[in-house]
Parts: structure tokens; C-alpha cells; sequence
């Protein structure tokens, strides 16, 4: 029997891709964020010769760390297939919170007790409204992040609160010997977040989770503890950035972290993590935070309106959301 291939039906056929040809595809998908993020460095360093100074490039560190933090909780939640919209809030409330207890070692721990229980409750609220009640992750968070700011603003009437002990301002902005602390306190949790993520077994956990719950769930694996698991770490982590911004900032008020709710999540998208959970990695997310703060610098340097990093941003999160439809 003769069968005939109609010449419409030829051109549905694709020649599978070579093996060199498939590798290198993957190569470039990824590590174009550490790609790009070289090139990046580079073409600012070409336009504004100022931008590879010593003082340039801690200054960038010191904003960049408080972003990478939170950046690194928010990889967690998303990979899980959540989102988390309260971050920038639990920074701000934290951070307040760090003013009310005075300056001496004892006011440094009681801080960062009362800091880190802030963002391990909202957290756990969060997760709690996700799994348990099937509230959306989008108004589960944006309902913590309401109640924490109304909280906020209730206790300081909409005024600077103070600032934070001595021993935490160092941590934000100092420098020793020209590197400046905070990144120490950023290589530890980052350290220890891909060791979670990348070496152990609840790592793996949380991508099948994010990439399907169903199969998840017929595995054995505890889907409501590992995504409530998420929210709370992503609360702790953006606590402590909460506390690391304030001690750059010196005087803490209702802005503290304002605008990172969105932007750790452009970060995440940028660096390979996907929006509908199942796939990431930690150092992608981090090389996507230094994409934001290296393009927001270079636009400072170059002597443009500052209104022009919010464009430069509409700009990045179209092109994101263009590279992630594409993969």
C-alpha cells in the first residue's frame, strides 16, 4: 500500500535539532543572565568611566544587597508557584520595629527576635491563607501587606521612627577594608539558600511542587508544609533585608523597601525562574537583582532623569515577560 505525504504535511515535519546545535541553545538559555550582567558591566564601564571606581561599585554592593535578599525568598516562593506581594511591607515593618528598643546588645538582639518574628508570622499567614483557605497567593499577600502597613502607620503616625542600634547600622553601611558588610551578611544566606535549593532533597521537593502539585501529592511529598515552609522563609529573608536597608538608611521610616515587592519578582523572572513555579536557580535570581541595580546606576551616572529608571524598569519587565513566553 502506497501512502502519500500531502505537501502541507511536509512542512509540519521538523528536522529534530542536532546534538551541538541543542547543547549550545541550552548553553545560551542558561547563562545569558550571566551573560547579559557581564556585558552589562562592561557597556557601563564604557559609557560612564566613573561607574568602575572603587567608591562607585561599594556603593552599588551596599543597594544592591538589601534587593538580593529579598530577592532570594521571593525565588523560593515562586518556584513552589506562589508569589509574594508582602515582602516590601514586612521590610518597612521590621525595620520600624528595630527603632523601639533602644541601642546597646541587648536592643540588637531583641531586634532582630522581634524583626525576624514579624516576618515568620506574616509569612506563615501567608502560607496558612494559600494552602489551607485556597486564597489566591496575589490577594493572600497583598492583604498581609495592607494590614502590616495600616499597623505601621498607626503607630507612627506617618513619621521617621528613629533608627536602629549602632552594631546593625554598621552592618548596613559600613566597609571594611573597602567591601562592604552587608555583602557577608548577603554570601551566607545565599550560600546557605542554594545548598537548600541546589544539594538537598527539600529542594527538589519544592521545584516538583511548584512544576505540578498533583504528582507532588501522589509522591507523599507534604505540599501545604512545603509551600507555607516557603512563605515563611521568604518573610524571615525579607525581615533581615528589612534590617539590613534600615542600617543603610540610618533613619528608618514607612519607605523602607518600597517598590521591592515588584521588583524582586522582575529580578526573579530576569534570572530564570519561572512565573508558573518548577524551575530556578538561586544564582539566577541573584544575577537578575544585579541587572535591576547596575542598569538603575548606569542611568544615575550617565546624568539622565532619575524618571527614567522607572521607564528603563517598564522596559525590563516587558522584555522578561517576551523571554519568559519564549522558553
Amino acid at each position: 500500500m502506497k501512502v502519500e505525504v500531502i505537501p502541507q504535511a511536509r512542512t509540519l515535519i521538523a528536522k529534530p535539532a542536532s546534538g551541538g546545535t541543542a547543547r549550545l541553545h541550552g548553553g545560551l538559555s542558561r547563562y545569558a543572565i550571566y551573560l547579559f550582567l557581564v556585558l552589562l558591566i562592561l557597556l557601563s564601564g564604557v559609557a560612564a568611566p566613573a561607574f568602575l571606581s572603587g567608591q562607585n561599585l561599594s556603593n552599588l554592593v551596599l543597594q544592591t544587597v538589601p534587593l538580593a535578599i529579598v530577592v532570594i525568598g521571593q525565588a523560593l516562593v515562586i518556584m513552589t508557584g506562589g508569589l509574594d506581594l508582602s515582602v516590601a511591607s514586612v521590610m518597612a515593618t521590621a525595620a520600624v520595629a528595630g527603632t523601639c528598643f533602644g541601642t546597646g546588645i541587648g536592643a540588637v538582639i531583641t531586634t532582630l527576635v522581634v524583626s525576624l518574628a514579624i516576618g515568620g508570622v506574616t509569612g506563615l499567614v501567608n502560607g496558612l491563607l494559600v494552602t489551607k483557605r485556597q486564597v489566591s497567593p496575589f490577594l493572600a499577600t497583598l492583604a498581609s501587606m495592607i494590614v502590616l502597613q495600616g499597623l505601621r502607620f498607626a503607630w507612627t503616625k506617618g513619621a521617621p521612627s528613629g533608627g536602629l542600634p549602632p552594631i546593625l547600622r554598621v552592618v548596613g553601611a559600613a566597609t571594611w577594608h573597602g567591601i562592604p558588610v552587608n555583602l557577608f551578611v548577603l554570601i551566607v544566606v545565599a550560600a546557605l539558600a542554594c545548598f537548600l535549593v541546589h544539594f538537598t532533597l527539600l529542594g527538589r521537593r519544592f521545584m516538583i511542587t511548584g512544576g505540578n502539585p498533583v504528582t507532588a501529592r501522589l509522591l507523599g511529598y507534604r505540599v501545604d508544609t512545603i509551600i507555607i515552609g516557603s512563605y515563611v522563609l521568604s518573610g524571615l529573608l525579607a525581615a533581615i533585608a528589612g534590617v539590613v536597608l534600615g542600617g543603610y538608611a540610618e533613619i528608618v521610616d514607612n519607605q523602607v523597601g518600597r517598590g521591592f515587592e515588584l521588583d524582586s519578582i522582575v529580578a526573579a523572572v530576569i534570572g530564570g525562574v519561572a512565573l508558573s513555579g518548577g524551575r530556578g536557580t538561586i544564582p539566577g535570581a541573584l544575577a537578575g537583582a544585579a541587572v535591576l541595580m547596575l542598569a538603575a546606576n548606569a542611568v544615575l551616572l550617565l546624568g539622565l532623569p532619575i524618571q527614567f529608571q522607572i521607564v528603563l524598569k517598564g522596559i525590563v519587565i516587558v522584555l522578561a515577560a517576551a523571554c519568559y513566553v519564549r522558553r
